[in-house]
């Protein structure tokens, strides 16, 4: 690599750590929040990538277990400076969160902070952003009737169907009705290059190594009976086997280590409060959880755990994934499964986000501001979200 390649290299990688990092710091409010968040910087503000391929990353990992929208944010770093680059994005989006849960769990366990008014006014930041993000996708993903149908199709099945398979399911059927529907029509517009650089070879080693760490972990456990390499399988069979999101493995955390006395239910939920009132992956509990039964080593190993299987999987499949995108044959199933993510997005907006924020005509009216704020006003969102805070506060005082 030549000198001038090395520094635009460089440059790169930390101009994508600055924007995580900050990321990182701001975006409350959940996975589809997050992917609000992600759609307005990445998308909108630096056109990293075009919207159908942002959406079509949101669909893979909407379809892979694990937490969804880290692995979009590693998708793109991937995509923008290589798998050095999707370790970095993870780090700058994911080190804030894990910092302040260790430091909840060493210091402040006792420190209620879930009911905060300036947590209620983040979550308003939160109806805002991601209302922006749908609007935005839904224009871009559902043109016409068919795919409207298919988006309302899963807006109901998703609302009506909450499971841990509920959207895995969707996403398989919506791919079959989008083959049928639209295997002989070519979407208008050019087909979005981009950029993969990771190698078949590298993707089959991250499969393999997923799959044989599943299997081998557990045998391990037994054999050894060493209490890190215990810790170590639970929380990596938990990132391995979620689908749906951060909330789905609280109880499979919960069932892991509460009745085997790793820690007690007030310790779990205390650190579950924490955990709402930070910004970044709720999958970061695992990070509080850690710290708990071992200090902020085990808060640093629970962390590379349970978010391990996360960058195997979407290392292992990004580069089979730009192939068959690009197939004729798949790419009307991949159309319906667009449509249907956006269905997805917006019945997640409604439930959590909706139904735990708006709570009265003045948290509507507050959204409202902020929304005007974000989409018409185009202000930054680090203010929306300064703003959210303070109006929150003193919301709570009326």
């Amino acid at each position: 690599m030549s000198r001038d390649n090395k520094d635009n290299s460089l440059k790169t990688l930390w101009e994508l750590l600055l924007i995580s990092t900050r990321l990182g710091f701001t975006s409350f409010g959940g996975p589809v929040a997050h992917l609000g968040y992600f759609h307005t910087e990445y998308i909108r503000r630096r056109k990293w990538m075009d919207e159908k391929s942002y959406a079509d990353l949101v669909a893979l990992c909407q379809f892979l277990p694990g937490p969804a929208s880290s692995q979009v944010g590693i998708g793109i770093g991937v995509m923008r400076a290589g798998a050095i680059g999707g370790i970095v994005s993870f780090i700058g989006f994911t080190l804030p969160s894990v910092i302040a849960l260790i430091a909840f769990a060493l210091i402040l366990q006792g420190f209620d902070v879930g009911n905060a008014g300036w947590i209620h006014g983040l979550k308003i930041v939160a109806v805002a952003v991601v209302a922006h993000a749908i609007i935005g996708m839904a224009q871009k993903l559902t043109p016409d009737l068919k795919r409207k149908t298919l988006a309302l199709f899963a807006l109901v099945v998703a609302l009506l169907w909450q499971t841990a398979y509920s959207q895995i399911g969707i996403i398989l059927i919506a791919a079959i009705l989008g083959y049928f529907l639209y295997k002989h029509q070519q979407e208008s517009g050019e087909e979005a290059t981009v950029n993969f650089p990771i190698s078949r070879k590298f993707a089959v080693i991250c499969l393999t190594l997923f799959f044989g760490l599943l299997v081998l972990l557990p045998i391990l456990r037994e054999i050894t009976s060493v209490d890190w390499i215990a810790m170590f399988d639970s929380f990596y069979r938990s990132g391995s086997l979620v689908f749906g999101g951060g909330h789905v493995v609280l109880p499979l955390l919960e069932r892991e280590f509460v009745p085997t006395g790793w820690l007690s239910e007030e310790a779990f939920l205390a650190g579950y409060g924490a955990a709402q009132a930070v910004p970044g992956p709720l999958f970061t509990f695992a990070a509080y959880l850690g710290a708990v039964m071992n200090g902020w080593q085990g808060g640093l190993l629970a962390t590379a755990a349970i978010f391990l299987p996360a960058f195997l999987l979407i290392y292992g499949t990004l580069p089979f994934w730009d192939t068959l995108r690009r197939n004729a044959k798949v790419k009307g199933a991949l159309m319906g499964v667009n449509a249907a993510v956006v269905g997805i997005l917006i019945a997640a907006f409604y439930q959590p986000i909706w139904t735990s924020s708006i709570l009265a005509p003045v948290d509507f009216a507050f959204a409202a501001i902020l929304f005007s704020m974000l989409v018409y006003w185009k202000l930054p969102p680090w203010i929306i979200v300064v703003t959210g805070a303070i109006g929150g506060t003193l919301i709570a005082l009326l």
